[in-house]
């Protein structure tokens, strides 16, 4: 078979971008005009629809399928999307974290830094437990320190920043306490996470692993996250003076992208996921200037990729690879609700929260997404899980991703207060800036 060239690639690719593009815009205004659910809802369902597990490896005329599915990659979702569109949704995932992170009001995040806190450690000791004990009480793993048991309970900490991030700025909450809180606490799960997954790794390659090397990991995973927002955050006047000492059109812009690119590639060196140095840079930047600025352009870019990323998560499932642990899957993806609701939820309520809040941030952390997918991937490219665990795995990370939306709106709905005692922001849940990523407005 000969090699494709450099144009037929490009031309493939190009092709492959327009109609992931075209069905997550048509699938989002279905779930927003129809459905009245938020627009990424019908992004990841589209994603699923025409990806190389389903429509995608249909055969259309002599053009062949539209996402063929290598033979190497069966039983690897990460192998069997192409690379090039992989590689755009997660440049996407980066601009969707830089807006969330722009669009923050840092008073309102340092004020609920401490409930976040408490939701992030409910909202992974209780799922990691559920993980661990569900993985041995199934069959799957011998004892509770079985890496197989560790690490199905480590998927089940993670949360979905990313898809948190677009669901709440779909709802216009994203500056709201629950709101501030759930994406502070996602990103503290995501650090959180990382220890957890390094601890896993090598206790399955080695065999054990020493307090001081997990503390290493530890430390420099909190201090990079901590030292990157500081020192953008003091830097943050000087890098906007020096943004408008440009003059050509869209400088600023492309300036503040592709520091949040660099943010981010940092912080996947020093292993943590990119979508964290990309928050942490918009977070920095958003008490400065220059939030105003790029707003707008900002936005029209981030309503033409983000959409990549969510169809790209959705095309990573492969439903064929949830048979043989069904059963096992919605115990674990039941288990999976129950411990972020009541984990994140019941240590909300000691942050300030009433029930009301507590149960809006136990649904904004559900999603697994894009995180569970990644150290599910690492799982089982190490050989940690079988491709029946991995297949479970994607079973609850779909569960919990698509369940959040549709819970998210109703519990919402009406604006009342989440907090025991009234916040400014509760009325309107942000400002109103933030309303320009609702899709059809």
């Amino acid at each position: 078979m000969e090699q494709e060239n450099l144009t037929e690639i490009v031309t493939r690719i190009i092709f492959q971008l327009a109609v992931i593009l075209l069905a997550a815009k048509v699938a989002g205004e279905v779930c927003l005009r129809y459905l009245r659910v938020p627009p990424v809802l019908g992004e990841l369902a589209a994603g699923v629809a025409i990806g190389p597990f389903a429509l995608g490896a249909l055969q259309i005329g002599g053009v062949g399928p539209l996402f063929p599915v290598p033979h190497d990659a069966l039983g690897d979702p990460f192998q069997a999307i192409p690379r090039e569109i992989y590689v755009i949704g997660q440049m996407a995932a980066v601009v969707l974290l830089f807006a969330a992170g722009l669009e923050t009001d840092l008073k309102q995040f340092l004020r609920f830094a401490g409930p976040a806190t408490l939701v992030a450690l409910g909202g992974v000791i209780l799922p990691f437990t559920f993980g661990v004990v569900a993985t041995v009480g199934m069959g799957f793993a011998t004892s509770f320190v079985d890496p197989v048991a560790l690490f199905m309970g480590a998927i089940m900490t993670a949360t979905s920043v990313g898809i948190t991030a677009r669901v709440l700025a779909d709802l216009g909450r994203l500056n709201s306490p629950e709101g501030t809180t759930v994406i502070a606490a996602a990103v503290l799960d995501d650090v959180v996470g990382i220890l957890v997954l390094s601890m896993v790794v090598a206790l399955a390659t080695t065999g054990g692993v020493s307090a001081g090397a997990l503390g290493l990991v530890a430390a420099r995973a909190i201090g990079f996250w901590l030292g990157l927002t500081v020192v953008t955050f003091l830097a943050s006047r000087w890098i906007f003076r020096f943004f408008m000492g440009f003059r050509v059109p869209g400088a600023s812009l492309a300036l503040a992208l592709a520091l949040a690119l660099a943010a981010a590639a940092l912080a996947e060196q020093a292993g943590l996921a990119m979508i964290i140095g990309a928050y942490s840079v918009g977070l920095a930047l958003s008490g400065t200037p220059l939030r105003a600025r790029i707003e707008e352009s900002l936005m029209g870019l981030y309503h033409a990729i983000v959409p990549i990323f969510f169809v790209a998560m959705g095309m990573l499932v492969d439903l064929g690879a949830m048979q043989g642990a069904l059963l096992f899957g919605v115990v674990l993806s039941l288990l999976a609700i129950v411990g972020k609701v009541v984990g994140s939820g019941g240590f909300a309520l000691l942050g300030g929260f009433n029930r009301r809040g507590a149960w809006r941030i136990g649904l904004g952390m559900l999603p697994r997404g894009e995180v569970a997918l990644i150290i599910a991937g690492i799982g089982l490219a190490r050989d940690i899980i079988s491709v029946q665990e991995f297949g479970v795995a994607i079973m609850m990370t779909l569960v919990t991703t698509v369940l959040a939306p549709v819970l998210l709106v109703p519990a919402f709905r009406g604006g009342r207060s989440g907090t025991r005692r009234a916040q400014p922001s509760d009325a309107g849940g942000q400002p109103a800036s933030s309303g320009e990523h609702r899709e059809g407005e």
